[in-house]
């Protein structure tokens, strides 16, 4: 392991993210995520880090995973249009689940954008690790929508990442299987899914059995770590930290997407373990610990104070900054009563429905799978086709300066002599001539 080096980071966040409503019932509250930035500026996590506005993948981009016709419908279908799309509203799995509300094609522009820049940045070492909280969407495939999710930034960050690496680990820790992601490269010895998660009782979405290895060319390639209720900070470390530290021994990857879903916290409203912030945290620190390029995702989480603790802790672990446990005072700053503390602790009484001979059979067979991996897969590996490959877009035939211009205005979004006390104290208004940042236009 390294991390002597202080590492460069990249967060992406968008003001209107705030905006964004599945409706009242819903629990995925886009929300959340102008909750955890208040919490990041509070604490003067911003100084640490670049902090970019996300630009809005182009549809072509998002139609390098998804069909074309999905795409196009996601772009046309709106609250007041949904009824005359009443075979590809069933056709693409639009329920009460996976909702159609205002601007939602515009979030799902955003949230892929942030993790596509994000893995962009990453290929170019303008950074070392890339933040995009708002994503991490992971049960969206190729077709259709599912479980909240619309658009699987995830497999598109992937792509871009595996223009300029070999082999790239994907790390799931969401309480809800990663089974969009797990789908989309079941077939390739390029990624390798590792996804730590609760299976049976029927619950959502209902894959992700330790027997589910890949197949073909990806046969040993996907690794399920089914977990029961309860599963507490030392039952998840006991599995998590040698299973990765013999992935990273045998897979030797050259870059990690990791989805931080806080849903696996306790007390979350749709989850089911009994984890704590320390916990959930300490798996983004052991895996950091490898030095390799990071892109640190979002994803589920339910209990919206809770969620934005955890993610602001998790900044903190991403930028090796210590915070106090008192919360800094925010437009949110009630949700945190009554004691306005960072802390999520475990249930005091809830029993771990893992049994120790359990974990070690699971711990048995996740590593008899990896040994019967070619040590250090080469770069003769299965080759992503040719159409994975982002064109360049004409962006409404503007000329190249005012684009590049245009872009960099919109983008760049905090700069250090900009009032930061608060979001709403022009935070997040553009870059000036002569802003310590500079943004690098998209190509």
């Amino acid at each position: 392991m390294t991390g002597a080096r202080k590492n460069k980071v990249a967060y992406f966040y968008d003001r209107e993210f705030q905006e964004f409503y599945f409706g009242q019932n819903h629990p995925m509250k886009p929300h959340r995520l102008a909750m955890t930035h208040h919490l990041v500026l509070g604490y003067g996590l911003h100084k640490k880090m670049d902090v970019f506005r996300p630009r809005r993948a182009h549809p072509a981009e998002l139609a390098q995973f998804h069909t074309e016709d999905y795409i196009e419908f996601l772009s046309k279908v709106t609250p007041d249009s949904a009824a005359k799309f009443g075979n590809q509203l069933r056709q693409y799995n639009i329920n009460d689940d996976c909702p159609i509300f205002d601007n939602m094609f515009k979030f799902c522009q955003l949230y892929a954008g942030a993790s596509i820049e994000g893995a962009v940045k990453l290929n170019h070492n303008l950074c070392d690790i890339a933040i995009n909280w708002s994503g991490g969407l992971h049960h969206a495939k190729k077709g259709e929508a599912s479980g909240f999710c619309y658009i699987n930034d995830l497999v598109l960050a992937i792509l871009e990442l595996l223009k300029y690496h070999a082999r790239v680990l994907y790390i799931d820790i969401d309480v809800h299987h990663g089974d969009g992601v797990e789908e989309a490269f079941y077939l390739s010895d390029r990624v390798m899914t590792v996804s730590f998660h609760k299976y049976g009782d029927y619950f959502f979405p209902g894959t992700g059995d330790l027997m589910d290895t890949g197949e073909l060319n990806g046969k040993y390639y996907s690794v399920n770590v089914p977990l029961k209720d309860g599963t507490n900070d030392d039952t998840f470390h006991a599995l998590f930290k040698p299973i990765m530290r013999r992935v990273m021994e045998v897979f030797r990857p050259e870059a990690i997407v990791m989805q931080c879903g806080a849903d696996s916290l306790a007390h979350d409203r749709l989850g089911c373990f009994n984890m704590s912030l320390r916990g959930h945290g300490e798996a983004i620190r052991f895996m950091k610990e490898f030095g390799l390029p990071m892109l640190i995702t979002g994803g589920g989480g339910y209990t919206k104070h809770n969620v934005a603790r955890c993610w602001t802790y998790e900044t903190a672990i991403l930028t090796d900054t210590q915070v106090p446990e008192q919360l800094p005072r925010s437009d949110y700053h009630e949700y945190f009563a009554p004691d306005f503390s960072l802390n999520v602790s475990a249930h005091k009484v809830m029993d771990d429905s893992n049994s120790k001979a359990e974990v070690q059979r699971i711990l048995r067979e996740v590593f008899e799978n990896l040994r019967l991996l070619e040590h250090a897969p080469g770069v003769h590996m299965h080759q992503v086709p040719p159409d994975f490959r982002v064109p360049r877009y004409n962006y409404d035939e503007e000329p190249l300066e005012e684009r590049v211009g245009k872009y960099a205005r919109e983008h760049l979004i905090i700069r250090e002599d900009e009032e930061m006390a608060l979001p709403g104290a022009g935070a997040m208004g553009g870059a000036g001539a002569g802003g310590p940042y500079h943004h690098e236009p998209y190509d």
